[in-house]
């Protein structure tokens, strides 16, 4: 029997309880006397949470293993707290079928820093034209339950309204990447406004956002299926989904830390850092976005996870490709831009980066409350903690970094999945090691 004690966290932000662990479930919770052969981890002062869950990452394996892979996604997951990640389908070749999502879950599995959880294409390679195998990936090891065409936009109706009625039996959710070809085009990189026309960048309307996702509600209520809004980005688009919401409309959300901290004025200097899909918003957006998740409008935070190699990345700026990273930096962002201003608490984290996400993507086992008889699956913060955040640590194989040379206030310290330690700041500090180097020594993954 494999123990672990963790020692005076303060559960959701309130009082400070120990936690008992005994082969990977928690079996105590309160004063707590350790087992002589039990691990022992010091969580004095740090606000423990349920794992962080994590709807929307790209691993980029297979196809793009300069880029990411499942190893190296993995690690920089438990570094940011996550135990388990929902992979995009957008590799190469595409997940969009049985085998491919069960060789995802093996992948994942096999490096077990994290619940590595597939992604199905909606369309076969994401072309929008037919369906892809819902149903066999469905009923596969897998049990995938969450479709996307994630990087294209189910733009035809009729697609849509059939992957809808097709999801809706086994339980499965379609997330939309929201951007209708005709008033947002792949050129579109730059929020449409004074910046873009500025600065000459082909402009990405709002609009084109929000059009898709009222007429994808609809839909839904149609149906009587549900659709999940992938990176929401706009105050127009919060407003189509608090209406939908209070139609009783099976719908949710999520938005990534980005858009919550993050406005067009950066693309100013034409950084490509700074380049994704939907692009940065003006302030109003961002205000809107934060309102949003603050009254529950939106369901979740999710990162969109998008590590690039630097030959496509470091381009001219309407050459780079889109996206950024995230999963490093995910909470200490959240802790900086909801938790401080007072727009949200740590049990209101717990929500939206644990349970509501794992709650969507139908993880029974993932975004538990910390008691007795949950998976062992926990986040330790240090919510006074101050980071400087270096793109040259990262644990990612990518360096496309929005927070390089950023202070955040708030960061993981320790995470535990299935009940093992799959990251401890503290431990790899007092002992001179990287975590690189400890995950290295855990998986045999060479990172």
């Amino acid at each position: 029997m494999t123990r672990l004690v963790i020692r005076g966290a303060r559960l959701l932000g309130a009082a400070a309880a120990d936690l008992l662990v005994e082969d990977g479930v928690i079996t105590e919770v309160g004063s707590v006397g350790a087992p002589r052969d039990a691990q022992v981890l010091d969580a004095d002062g740090l606000v423990a949470l349920p794992g962080l869950v994590d709807l929307h990452v790209h691993l980029r394996e297979p196809g793009r293993e300069d880029a990411e892979t499942i190893a190296t996604g993995s690690a920089a997951a438990a570094a940011g707290g996550f135990t388990a990640v929902f992979a995009m389908a957008n590799t190469s070749p595409v997940t969009d079928t049985a085998e491919a999502a069960e060789r995802i879950l093996d992948l994942g599995r096999a490096c077990g820093l994290t619940e590595v959880v597939p992604v199905g294409a909606v369309t076969k390679g994401l072309e929008g034209a037919e369906l892809a195998e819902l149903g066999l990936m469905a009923r596969s090891r897998a049990r995938v339950r969450v479709f996307s065409d994630d990087g294209h936009c189910v733009h035809d109706a009729r697609i849509m309204r059939r992957a809808l009625e097709y999801v809706k039996p086994f339980g499965g959710v379609v997330s939309q990447h929201a951007q209708d070809p005709r008033l947002a085009g792949r050129e579109a990189c730059c929020h449409e406004g004074e910046v873009s026309g500025r600065l000459g960048l082909p402009g990405w309307p709002g609009i084109a956002e929000e059009s898709v996702v009222a007429r994808d509600v609809m839909l839904a209520r149609h149906t009587g299926s549900r659709v999940h809004v992938a990176h929401v980005s706009t105050a127009g688009t919060v407003e189509v989904v608090r209406w939908a919401k209070a139609q009783g409309i099976d719908v949710t959300a999520e938005v990534t830390p980005h858009h919550l901290a993050l406005t067009t004025d950066l693309l100013v200097g034409y950084d490509p850092v700074f380049k994704v899909n939907p692009p940065l918003r003006p302030t109003e957006d961002v205000e809107a976005l934060r309102a949003g998740l603050a009254d529950g409008t939106i369901d979740a935070v999710a990162t969109d996870h998008a590590p690039h190699a630097r030959h496509d990345k470091e381009h001219a700026f309407v050459d780079a490709a889109f996206g950024m990273l995230g999963l490093e930096t995910a909470l200490s962002v959240v802790s900086d831009v909801m938790v401080r201003p007072g727009l949200l608490d740590w049990a209101d984290v717990a929500r939206v980066m644990s349970s509501a996400p794992a709650r969507i993507g139908g993880l029974a086992h993932q975004g538990r409350d910390l008691a007795v008889g949950s998976p062992a699956h926990i986040t330790l913060v240090d919510p006074d903690r101050e980071v400087i955040v270096d793109a040259a640590a990262s644990l990612s194989r990518s360096r496309n970094n929005p927070w390089h040379g950023r202070t955040l206030r708030g960061a993981v310290q320790a995470t535990v999945h299935a009940g093992r330690v799959t990251h401890d700041v503290r431990s790899a500090a007092d002992t001179g090691t990287t975590h690189r180097e400890l995950t290295n020594a855990t998986t045999g993954a060479d990172l």
